[in-house]
């Protein structure tokens, strides 16, 4: 029987959210239709490729086999795209990225080798700015490409005149200081004390998702960088609803992360200009790259 690649594409998405309630969130459907395209899987295949246990599902050897193929065929399908952009001959000019912090740092600086490998008349410029001052620098023709953020809940409008490309879907993390015992759901977390984001940012969008299903929350303190927020968990300030990109690589010490039903996800969004003339090979080029080094993200 020939294999389903939406099959493998659930599956990948479990590895990557860490199990199938995070799975869900991060592709709008419910657990149950995620556990179904699982066992449909295993029926296909005659083999299990989930271990569920009582912190969540992990991937058997047969499941980590096929989660490498459906990563592989994203990754030619990210080589299709890229081959139809190579036939209108060589790439040459300069392209300015702008974004913020977690999203430079985990997709745009892997992203710049290989563009300079399939692409080396392209000349990436890559600056740290603000969500306003980026929006900005794209009306006025000063930047190509500006990385946004956005909470699942929040208005999805693009302004005329430009496209937005999600090269990201994230779940949202729970991330617990060493005193809070670990919650399986979201009730357990009531009468915590949490951590504010600023307003306006996806965070807090996501933080005021959250207060809609268990009630007012006790906050303390308002962050705007990720670091900050950890350095505050790690402290005993409070608990922190951070996305996965901003938990890559090394956590503070006694900080725990957590994966809870119902915490949502954040978008990681590239915005251009879409027009007659809109976007260049060039920038089109860049953003085939800023989905390729997404997708090879591993945010389990």
């Amino acid at each position: 029987m020939t294999t389903d690649p939406r099959r493998l594409a659930v599956l990948l998405a479990v590895h990557r959210a860490g199990g199938v309630l995070a799975a869900a969130d991060v592709l709008h459907v419910t657990p149950s239709a995620v556990s179904q395209q699982i066992a449909r899987l295993e029926a296909e295949e005659g083999v299990a490729v989930l271990d569920r246990g009582p912190r969540g599902a992990t991937l058997t050897a047969a499941g980590r086999v096929l989660a490498d193929a459906a990563e592989r065929i994203e990754g030619e399908l990210v080589e299709a795209r890229k081959a139809l952009a190579a036939l209108g001959g060589e790439l040459a000019g300069r392209v300015t990225v702008t974004g913020f912090q977690t999203a430079l740092r985990a997709v745009v600086a892997p992203a710049l080798a290989t563009l300079a490998e399939h692409h080396p008349g392209v000349d990436l410029v890559v600056e740290e700015r603000d969500a306003t001052d980026a929006l900005r620098r794209l009306r006025e023709g000063d930047a190509d490409v500006v990385l946004i953020e956005r909470d699942e809940d929040a208005d999805t409008h693009t302004p005329r005149g430009q496209r937005d490309v999600v090269l990201l879907e994230e779940p949202w993390r729970v991330v617990l200081p060493p005193q809070v015992a670990v919650p399986t759901q979201l009730s357990d977390l009531a009468g915590a004390t949490w951590l504010e984001s600023e307003p306006g940012t996806a965070a807090a969008r996501a933080l005021a998702r959250v207060a809609a299903q268990v009630g007012t929350l006790t906050t303390r303190h308002v962050y705007y960088d990720f670091d900050v927020a950890l350095a505050l968990v790690a402290a005993g300030q409070g608990i922190g609803m951070l996305p996965a990109l901003a938990l890559q690589g090394d956590l503070p010490e006694g900080v725990t992360v957590a994966t809870v039903p119902g915490l949502g996800s954040r978008r990681l969004v590239a915005r251009h200009r879409a027009t007659r003339h809109e976007p260049r090979p060039t920038v089109a080029a860049v953003v085939d790259e800023l989905l390729a080094s997404a997708s090879a993200l591993d945010l389990a």
